[in-house]
């Protein structure tokens, strides 16, 4: 057979999942027939052979298309027969080379091979860095696998050549059959080296993963073992002190006797026992039973608290725990006086419904001392999860009771007061609506066989007394809202506000700052200071954070010169201990003014004043209102500016200003979000006092809805409201007719200090806060407006 140019005839043998590098001695067994002829045939010559690997290891008799375009010229060393017809075979790669042409297909492949030089790379200080990562990183990965490659590594450091280090990588590494045979067919050694590198960091990298998984296993299986031969030994222990698990079942099936349930929950809770009993040693279903029957063991089933029914009693607590608030006080007195002439009757559910700091919680804790009830408290802001209300099953893992047999479990009684905070708060998602769930609760007629989803078995809740806390009836339900009782907790006035101070806060602070009464003195004029110019609320939260202010302030003195005797905090030197005021007094403007009309309004922490200011301007008609208003407040200055449209003539004003003239109504201090209908009034005041440059009386402050008829409509948030306007040092204030049963809630020192206008309509409004020069204008208002519309001639006082 003559030779191709530039080719030799060898046997060809192909290789599945191995690839054979130069310079490198690789061992590897033949079974396939005509691989061992091919290894024969080469063992009768030189014992040349050409080594080239298969694309798809799954073909067992693979064509020339079939094979990798690149192979090893290798020499075989060593050839050993092993069982059946397998051959062991050790050789050593000499060079790369590619099949130029293939000569025989059967019986073995064989064709003529040539030798494939590697490209021309010059040794830079690259290559050299490139060399020496590639050192490190191997041995980096022979500290992860078992096998000894010693050896290697010391050949590769003494090497120079980048090729020679990627083949010796790609050899003697546990990189993939597809990147080795990447790395065979890159004829250029400094990018064969850098595919090195990147393949050899991955598998590095892997690696060291499954030696932390490996680690991390061995560390369970070894607790694992060792718990069990320790459970195995305390069971030995136990047998030899006579002690067995016998004695805690006993244990657990009296208490079930013990607690007199009904046959039917009896019988359930001595199935669970059963079943207990019946559990392999460290079983997990045996611990979620011995839980379930610790939790339901635990529950007061037939503990009860005596209660307290003396209502001479119940009053000297409430008022010694709280000033004020005489219709809740009231409204609890009468609960108590209930439960002593029928002590059968279910509690009432109460609602308390009240800003922030006015005294909602502290009271519930006042009424639980008052009634000798424990007492348990559940913050519900921000619940989202039905389950959190009644619990979750026992099969989850981790299952608890809901927070309602929970706060029973920690009252340690079967009828504690149970306080709901914050009920206005919870939300609904995807995991339920806790408000639905709480209905069952709070229903009289339900909770009596009241289900927890961990407990299963029906509890009583009748005797619990439940009393809820909001800031705002908006956000509850109304199938719930429906249950309770709703008393209402009003703003506190000034007044009330200083013999608090006096009678609890000061000496709450004192006390816990470690203050005695002969060092400190806060005269009353500071008090009402502190509460004009530092706090701005409903409740005494901020005032009482100002007077722990003063303790420290006055600790620190105390501290620092030992010569002083008693400290003295007045209205003069409040500033030296709270700093400069955070508020201004209020003022009356200077004089009347014309299109300046005084509102009053209710936000969430009592009442404020709210100045209306009306320009009106030569132009096409527009109104314009800012000052950040809602929609609510904005249609309600439209209703106004209908009223005025349809009666111009009647007010004397221009017929055509809708048309020719620009009003600009503004509510000052426009960072604050304003909204509600009470400012209408105050609001069609202001215009008609722009519209006929008549001055309004700064004394007088009003609040009410208008209609577009003229009509004043009645409003909420009175109390608040009249505290505000005394606050300003107004006189009069206007009020809606329909608000007139709202007085008798007032307090009596803000009654006597103001006088109190009824209107029915816009004339009576007018007709009080317009100044006199104006009243020959009111007397046509006042014979002119129709019959319909009118509902009294003269304004209606009350003092």
């Amino acid at each position: 057979m003559n030779q191709p140019t530039g080719g030799v005839y060898l046997p060809i043998l192909a290789l599945r999942g191995l690839v054979v590098f130069p310079d490198q001695t690789v061992h590897f067994e033949v079974g396939r027939p005509k691989s061992v002829l091919a290894l024969e045939d080469a063992m009768k010559k030189d014992r040349t052979i050409f080594l080239i690997p298969q694309k798809d290891i799954s073909v067992d008799d693979p064509g020339l298309d079939g094979l990798c375009p690149i192979g090893t010229v290798a020499k075989i060393k060593q050839v050993l027969r092993i069982q059946g017809e397998s051959v062991r075979v050790l050789a050593t790669g000499i060079s790369r080379g590619r099949i130029q042409e293939l000569g025989q297909n059967e019986p073995f492949l064989r064709g003529a091979v040539v030798t494939v030089p590697e490209t021309d790379a010059a040794d830079t200080l690259r290559a050299k860095a490139m060399r020496r990562e590639a050192n490190t990183l191997y041995g980096e990965y022979l500290n992860f696998v078992d096998h000894s490659a010693q050896g290697i590594l010391l050949r590769m450091l003494g090497s120079e050549s980048s090729g020679y280090i990627a083949d010796s990588i790609g050899q003697n590494s546990g990189i993939d059959y597809t990147n080795k045979i990447r790395l065979l067919i890159q004829m250029n050694p400094i990018r064969r080296l850098e595919m090195a590198i990147r393949f050899l960091r991955q598998e590095v990298q892997m690696l060291s993963m499954e030696s932390e998984i490996q680690e991390k296993t061995k560390v369970n299986i070894d607790q694992q073992q060792k718990d069990y031969y320790l459970r195995e030994q305390m069971k030995v222990i136990q047998d030899a002190l006579g002690e067995d698990d016998e004695d805690q079942y006993g244990e657990l099936e009296r208490k079930i006797k013990q607690l007199h349930l009904s046959e039917e929950n009896e019988k359930k809770l001595m199935k669970d026992l059963d079943r207990l009993k019946k559990q392999p040693f460290g079983s997990s279903e045996a611990a979620v039973l011995r839980s379930y029957l610790d939790v339901v063991l635990d529950l007061p089933w037939n503990h009860k608290t005596r209660e307290r029914v003396d209502v001479a009693a119940a009053e000297k607590i409430l008022d010694r725990d709280h000033y004020g608030l005489e219709k809740v006080k009231r409204r609890i007195l009468e609960t108590i006086a209930v439960r002593q002439m029928a002590p059968d009757m279910p509690p009432q559910i109460i609602c308390l419904v009240g800003p922030p700091g006015v005294g909602k919680t502290s009271i519930a804790y006042s009424v639980a001392k008052a009634l000798n009830r424990k007492m348990a408290r559940i913050s519900l802001g921000g619940v989202h999860d039905e389950a959190d209300i009644r619990g979750h099953r026992k099969t989850y893992v981790g299952a608890l009771p809901g927070r309602i047999m929970t706060a029973v479990a920690q009252a340690g009684s079967s009828n504690p007061l149970i306080l709901l905070d914050e009920v206005d708060k919870m939300g609904s998602d995807y995991r339920g609506d806790p408000s639905a769930a709480l209905l069952e609760v709070l229903d009289a007629e339900q909770n009596h066989a009241y289900r927890d989803h961990y407990v299963e078995i029906p509890y009583d809740l009748s005797d619990v007394m439940f009393i809820t806390t909001a800031n705002s009836l908006d956000t509850i339900p109304r199938p719930l809202l429906d249950r309770m009782e709703i008393i209402e907790l009003g703003s506190y006035t000034d007044e009330e506000k200083v013999m608090i101070a006096k009678n609890h806060l000061i000496p709450k602070q004192m006390e816990k700052h470690g203050i005695k009464k002969s060092k400190l003195r806060i005269t009353d004029d500071a008090v009402r200071e502190i509460i004009r110019c530092y706090t701005r609320e409903s409740g005494v939260r901020s005032l009482e954070r100002c007077f722990a202010d003063i303790c420290r302030k006055a600790d620190m003195k105390l501290v620092q010169d030992e010569n002083i005797k008693r400290i003295t905090v007045t209205g003069s030197n409040i500033t030296e201990f709270l700093g400069i005021k955070r508020y201004l007094p209020d003022r009356l403007p200077s004089c009347d003014q014309v299109g300046l009309v005084t509102g009053l309004a209710w936000t969430a922490v009592g009442g404020e004043v709210l100045e209306v200011e009306v320009n009106v301007m030569d132009g096409s008609g527009k109104l314009e209102l800012t000052g950040n208003l809602g929609d609510v407040m904005k249609e309600s200055a439209h209703a106004a500016y209908s009223y005025i449209r349809a009666n111009a003539e009647i007010l004397q004003i221009d017929r055509d200003f809708y048309k020719n003239k620009d009003i600009h109504v503004h509510f000052p201090e426009g960072a604050i979000p304003k909204d509600g209908p009470s400012a209408g009034v105050t609001v069609c005041t202001a215009m008609v006092s722009a519209l006929t440059n008549t001055t309004v009386r700064r004394d007088v402050a009003m609040t009410g809805e208008i209609s577009i008829r003229g009509r004043v409509l009645p409003i909420g948030g009175l109390k608040e409201k009249t505290m505000a306007a005394l606050r300003h040092g107004v006189s009069t204030v206007i009020i809606p007719k329909d608000n007139e049963r709202d007085l008798e809630e007032i307090d009596q020192t803000v009654r006597k200090s103001l006088n109190f206008v009824l209107a029915q309509s816009m004339e009576t409004v007018l007709h009080t806060a317009l100044n006199h020069t104006a009243q020959h204008l009111l007397k046509e208002i006042l014979t002119a407006i129709p019959e319909d519309i009118k509902h009294g001639s003269k304004p209606e006082i009350q003092q």
